[in-house]
């Protein structure tokens, strides 16, 4: 009988141990009370309802605010709740300034991420949970990125290109320097011809970015005097477009003359960034092939504003260009979404200010489209560019948990974007109200 005790008391304490266990490593249960819930822009908003959070994904959303043992329960019964927003045009690691022409020399890879770090946060606790990075310092971007994923920095989740994919001595090119600065600081990016742009796409896809973008024109903020067209041979862009198919990545272009969106649009491309000249055959060209539109009207507004302050970081070359774009994006955005062009939410974060991110919301609304629009282009429309429409951009059962609250309607007030109370992030909460 001793013997019999004994053995059943290891047994039982193997059992209990086994239960704690099992507790102790059971994902934690939130629940937030959402008082008025946007689980799907331009659906049916959910008044009084629960959202269920376990191990970073929603696992549930159930009609009036439940409690179980347990769960920590997260108030917002008395704001607007959305999915977290995505931002599908930042440069994380820089904000433009007087300082912005000496960084490029200064600054080491290692700095530029840590700078990155701080930019992110920002961008994180203003309600963008997701952006893409199109252009910047290949090992800076690629160590944030992995950085964020990992759990070792707070920031959005993020998609990122590296250096611009650019004809040598393009947008995304060293520009405006003396010969011996741009023989050896020329961008990793550059190409010429369509086998050695084939080679650039190639070496960024074994570098480990998510997405290719190229200069398809020139650019405002590239010191030189090159103009705003198309800077690509059609063959070299078709074989940009090829090679990053072959190699299962999708191609946005960096486009303002509309020589440059439709050349690009021609080639198979994916989407244009900016877009400012486009015409009637561009809208054509959108619609046929079902490609997204980044228009990044703020940034459009902010170098207008700079130019016309004699901003002392712009040189000449940039001040002219900058008065020649900027003004005309408000208007091309309006044709565009008047054309219906599919239209995803970026913002050219870092030329303008990092987490002054929604105001992008109230120009578009300013070119005539909706709140809900706008709120959509930035969850449902981006989250289908960015080829993530299964994991973010809603707030549904197998969702990642990024989640947003305000405290008005954003479908009547879009400028309740602008001071977001409440983020959570992959389940993780990281302001709240």
């Amino acid at each position: 009988m001793p013997g019999l005790t004994g053995a059943l008391l290891a047994a039982w304490m193997m059992v209990a141990a086994s239960a704690t266990q099992a507790e102790e490593t059971t994902p934690q249960l939130t629940i937030i009370h959402a008082g008025h819930l946007v689980a799907v822009p331009g659906e049916r908003v959910r008044e009084g309802a629960s959202v269920l959070v376990r191990d970073g994904r929603i696992e549930a959303i159930e009609d009036g605010y439940v409690t179980h043992e347990g769960a920590e329960i997260i108030d917002l019964s008395e704001h607007w709740v959305l999915p977290g927003l995505i931002d599908s045009h930042v440069h994380i690691l820089n904000e433009r300034g007087a300082n912005s022409r000496l960084d490029a020399f200064t600054l080491s890879s290692a700095d530029r991420a840590f700078v990155g770090v701080r930019h992110a946060r920002r961008t994180l606790e203003a309600g963008f949970t997701t952006v893409q990075d199109v252009g910047g310092d290949l090992e800076a971007v690629l160590a944030l990125r992995n950085a964020i994923r990992n759990g070792d920095v707070i920031g959005p989740r993020m998609r990122v290109a590296g250096p611009s994919i650019t004809p040598t001595g393009g947008h995304g090119d060293v520009n405006g320097y003396n010969q011996r600065v741009i023989e050896n600081f020329s961008s990793p990016g550059a190409c010429n011809g369509p086998a050695d742009c084939a080679r650039a796409v190639r070496s960024l896809v074994q570098a480990g970015v998510d997405t290719i973008k190229i200069t398809a024109t020139g650019g405002v903020l590239s010191n030189t005097a090159a103009g705003l067209e198309v800077q690509f041979m059609d063959d070299e862009l078709r074989a940009i477009v090829q090679a990053a198919e072959m190699m299962g990545r999708r191609v946005t272009a960096h486009a303002h003359g509309v020589t440059g969106v439709n050349a690009f649009l021609n080639a198979g491309g994916h989407s244009i960034e900016h877009g400012t000249f486009l015409d009637e055959e561009s809208i054509r060209l959108f619609r046929r092939s079902n490609a997204f539109l980044v228009p990044t009207v703020m940034a459009g507004e902010f170098v207008t504003r700079e130019a016309e302050a004699n901003a002392a970081w712009m040189t000449p070359f940039q001040r002219a260009k900058a008065l020649q774009v900027g003004p005309q994006m408000v208007d091309m955005l309006a044709r565009a979404h008047r054309g219906g062009v599919q239209i995803a939410f970026g913002t050219d974060s870092g030329v303008s200010r990092h987490g002054d991110n929604a105001r992008e919301f109230e120009l578009m609304v300013e070119a005539g489209m909706s709140p809900t629009e706008a709120i959509i282009a930035a969850t449902l429309n981006a989250a289908r560019h960015l080829q993530m429409e299964g994991e973010i951009g809603r707030i549904a059962p197998g969702f990642h948990a990024d989640i947003i609250a305000v405290d008005g309607n954003p479908l009547e007030n879009v400028s309740e974007l602008r001071d977001v109370d409440f983020v959570m992030a992959a389940g993780m909460v990281h302001k709240a109200p």
